[in-house]
């Protein structure tokens, strides 16, 4: 692999949050779907050595190869990392490993992205109170996400349509009580 920080145009100096902002700039300039049809295959091929140049420096500073003394006492660094990971692990479905990533970090280090994945693994084990709960915490720390937002929303719209089949009048038969009762009465009849 070349040097990533010269990917990311930065020097090995720079800081955490020069680096984020380098590949965020490169990221949004390069993203295939912002190019036209000429340039896509050239934007696909350099998106994809600017993931691997940023996941090699975020995989060094973890391991505690940085630059300079500033940039050593940055703790993000690696928390980014993990969360981009737990992200992953949940799109394809290792919520297992998602969730021990996500309660490795420690509880100041818990951002926005944090309590959002929080949510989506609590929503898969089907803890929809809990994960409602995270998914309004990650929307109050980052209000203009609309993914966060988006999946708030379906979570309340989940609840809504859970209360509306399990209250609506005329419903017999779905009440437990109502099922006891029907129980009774066939057991009554049958002896």
């Amino acid at each position: 692999m070349t040097d990533p920080y010269r990917v990311l145009g930065i020097s090995e100096n720079a800081s955490n949050e020069e680096v984020k902002k380098a590949y965020k700039e490169l990221a949004r300039k390069y993203h295939p779907d912002k190019n036209d049809d000429s340039m896509s295959e050239y934007a696909e091929s350099k998106m994809k050595e600017i993931n691997e140049a940023y996941d090699e420096i975020l995989r060094r500073r973890a391991n505690g190869d940085f630059g300079n003394e500033e940039t050593k006492s940055a703790p993000n660094t690696d928390v980014d990392s993990l969360l981009r990971r737990a992200r992953r692990d949940i799109s394809n479905s290792n919520f297992g490993s998602a969730e021990e990533i996500i309660n490795s970090i420690q509880a100041s280090d818990r951002d926005a992205e944090w309590n959002y994945l929080k949510a989506c693994v609590l929503t898969h084990k089907g803890a929809y109170v809990d994960a409602l709960r995270y998914a309004n915490n990650a929307c109050n720390l980052a209000p203009n996400n609309g993914e966060y937002r988006l999946f708030r929303d379906n979570l309340n719209n989940r609840g809504t349509q859970y209360a509306q089949t399990t209250s609506r009048p005329g419903n017999a038969g779905c009440d437990m009580c109502d099922i006891c009762s029907l129980l009774v009465c066939l057991d009554c009849m049958c002896r």
